[in-house]
């Protein structure tokens, strides 16, 4: 009972329901380690009581805890002794004296402040105040837009692999020409250097700055001024990374991310060399001075990467330490490759708020939509950086369901709740406000982290993990102050497992959920054991979501119609069934749709024309009361091929393939632009959109 009241005390569940009316026990040795790994010794009888005695001493000598989230003029939520005279440091520099009575006072705004207290006893404390809006900003209106993967999108100027010039392009283009509101992005997440890079954006080295592989190298200002040597050399770069983008548009050819790193390095290499002009200089010392810290960090590993390799924990002892002595003493050292690193972080951001602008100004209520990854690489620069704000020997994954029975396995370190609350919730807060500089929106992988996080202790099976709960109305605050000062919308990714309660309070704090149409039944009226439950009629829907057919671990919507997905499964020995009856199971499930769609009188075509039917899965989510209508790029020119096939690894070329047609032939961002499959897709959706909004209580209304 001690060990079971301790982790309660400390977020981490011994038990969790699977299912309901189902319970499973978690290990006493998986409940162990996770408390060692939150610094709380539970290793036997004695170490339990003695954690128990500590946890009760300092609760009832603290006076405030670490971190205080609340509304405007709302009250701290805190039990304090009578007579406890309380003060807020603001933001600004103001000291302003909170009320007695504990309402909040008015002068102290929105932001991260510190809150001051004295007790009657001489007791001090210090916390951070967080004052956060009560919802995240949401959309003016219906707005639909394209779902694209960027590496995937590539234009006739690209270097094999779509770029930052690409996506402003794209922007540009999609915002005038068809109405769209929003581009929803795979993160863009600096990726762990090496040969072979792990392709995968949900696995990043950092999720606080952009990866430089996404520059368009000749729109980096200085790139006009190399002369002699060095532009002929950049010359010749430019011939090798137009083979490299012939070679990946042909059919069957991979993205090769390494090879156009390569290029653009040595590229970037010999544009470092011409001198800023004084305004760039200006503006390039301005931004080393907003990034401060988190942008020295992120560079001196890149710097060091490059000396010791990109795996921190096997560097000599004092450089795993960013703090040393010897690590400052290196960052001197390799001061020239800091600085190129951070020149790089800079380039990137420039070109990220090109493609922002370009967004705006064709006319998108909304513009870029980012992507935040669930997790880090735990031997990238983040890791590294915030080594506090980590838990040693943890990694987030999934608990056994339906889909997997053996869970999932993530190798992400996950933060420390309690290194998150004694820091205020700073990583937290700056990665954020860093995503959401150039964003219009921003979605969240997985957003029941918010809430709870599944860890699985270094060695177990993913069975083996437990469920570990943040503060999940510090994290929505810190979540809500952020994106009001952005004007941004939130998405949060909430498929799969979901706990109770978990989207009704995304719900009201604004934040928009993820529906995909295949998964979207009415489970309410599904008799007990009777059957798979009906899809969910249109007008059933919720309008608070970002609604699509699919997403970059589902199958495209002509994949799914025509039960291919389940082929190339099968050839990869992915089926847990024979193959007849996945393929029979999966044509009831097509069937009930198709049929569904036919009685709404969205499908005139009839089932026998591909494009009809994805028109009509489109019209279906137009007929939805969702504010936000995502298009899968590829569905506009009938690719079958997933981008991301989730439990391969060899098997499929996750992440690496480019945009194609029904015959899997490459198809170029210029191609896309005069498609006729596209612009008939989406004329027919936007058209559906305005009449669906033009009726009485339409489907726009939330």
């Amino acid at each position: 009972m001690g060990r079971a009241r301790l982790a309660a005390l400390h977020g981490v569940a011994t038990s969790y329901a699977p299912a309901p009316g189902r319970t499973v026990e978690v290990p006493e040795e998986t409940v162990v380690a996770v408390l060692a790994a939150l610094g709380v010794d539970a290793s036997t009888p004695d170490a339990v009581r003695r954690s128990l005695t500590e946890h009760e001493r300092r609760r009832t000598r603290r006076l405030l805890p670490p971190c205080v989230v609340t509304g405007p003029g709302g009250s701290l939520g805190v039990p304090l002794p009578e007579g406890t005279v309380l003060r807020v440091e603001t933001e600004s520099g103001d000291t302003v004296e909170w009320p007695e009575e504990g309402a909040g006072d008015p002068r102290v705004g929105l932001g991260s402040h510190t809150l001051c207290a004295r007790a009657p006893d001489g007791r001090t404390a210090r916390a951070t105040l967080v004052v956060a809006p009560e919802r995240v900003p949401r959309p003016a209106g219906r707005t639909h837009g394209f779902l694209v993967q960027l590496y995937s999108l590539l234009s006739s100027r690209s270097w094999g692999m779509g770029d930052l010039a690409d996506l402003a392009d794209l922007a540009a283009w999609s915002g005038r020409s068809l109405g769209a509101g929003f581009l929803q992005l795979n993160p863009l997440h600096a990726a762990v250097p090496g040969e072979p890079t792990d392709p995968s954006p949900y696995r990043p080295s950092s999720r606080r700055f952009p990866d430089p592989v996404h520059l368009r190298v000749e729109d980096v200002p200085e790139y006009a001024y190399l002369a002699g040597p060095a532009r002929r050399r950049a010359a010749e770069l430019l011939t090798e990374a137009a083979a490299l983008r012939e070679a990946v548009l042909r059919e069957d050819a991979l993205i090769d991310r390494d090879a156009v790193w390569r290029l653009k390095r040595e590229a970037l290499e010999l544009v470092a060399q011409v001198p800023l002009s004084p305004g760039r200089r200006a503006a390039y010392c301005d931004f080393l001075a907003h990034q401060g810290q988190a942008l020295d960090d992120h560079a001196t590993w890149c710097a060091l990467a490059e000396a010791h390799g990109p795996h921190w924990p096997s560097w000599p002892v004092a450089l795993r330490d960013p703090r040393s002595r010897q690590t400052a003493r290196a960052r001197g050292e390799l001061q020239d490759r800091v600085d190129f690193h951070c020149w790089l972080a800079w380039l990137t951001d420039s070109q990220l708020a090109a493609a922002q602008r370009a967004a705006l100004d064709a006319g998108m209520p909304i513009g870029l939509v980012h992507d935040l990854a669930v997790g880090v690489h735990p031997a990238g620069a983040d890791a590294w950086a915030q080594q506090d704000a980590f838990a040693t020997g943890m990694s987030i994954g999934a608990p056994p369901d339906a889909f997997n029975s053996r869970g999932q396995d993530w190798g992400l370190p996950p933060w420390r709740p309690d290194a998150l609350a004694a820091s205020g919730y700073a990583p937290y807060r700056d990665l954020l406000r860093g995503l959401l500089r150039h964003a219009g929106a921003l979605r969240i992988d997985h957003v029941m982290g918010l809430f709870r996080l599944w860890w699985v202790p270094e060695g177990h099976d993913p069975t083996e993990g437990t469920y570990v709960r943040y503060d999940a109305e510090a994290m929505l605050g810190v979540l809500a102050l952020e994106a009001h000062r952005a004007g941004a919308v939130v998405i949060g990714e909430d498929l799969g497992t979901v706990e109770p309660g978990v989207r009704d309070a995304l719900a009201r704090r604004g934040v928009l959920g993820t529906s995909v149409l295949w998964f979207e039944r009415d489970y309410d009226a599904a008799p007990p054991g009777r059957g798979s439950p009906s899809p969910l009629a249109p007008e059933d829907w919720r309008a608070g979501c970002l609604a699509t057919a699919t997403t970059h671990d589902l199958p495209s919507t002509a994949a799914r119609l025509t039960g291919e997905h389940v082929e190339l499964r099968h050839r990869l020995g992915l089926l847990t069934r024979p193959l007849m009856l996945e393929q029979a199971a999966d044509a009831v499930e097509v069937a009930e749709w198709l049929g569904l769609l036919g009685r709404l009188g969205l499908l005139p075509e009839g089932v026998e024309d591909e494009e009809g039917t994805i028109k009509a899965v489109y019209r279906f989510l137009a007929r939805t009361p969702a504010l936000m209508i995502g298009v899968w790029l590829p569905d506009a020119v009938g690719d079958r091929r997933p981008q991301n096939l989730p439990g391969t690894w060899d098997e499929y070329p996750n992440w690496r393939l480019p945009i194609a047609d029904a015959r899997g032939r490459p198809v170029t961002l210029e191609q896309l632009v005069s498609s006729p499959r596209l612009h008939a897709l989406m004329g027919d959706l936007s058209r559906r959109l305005a009449s669906a909004d033009q009726r009485p209580g339409g489907a726009g209304r939330p």
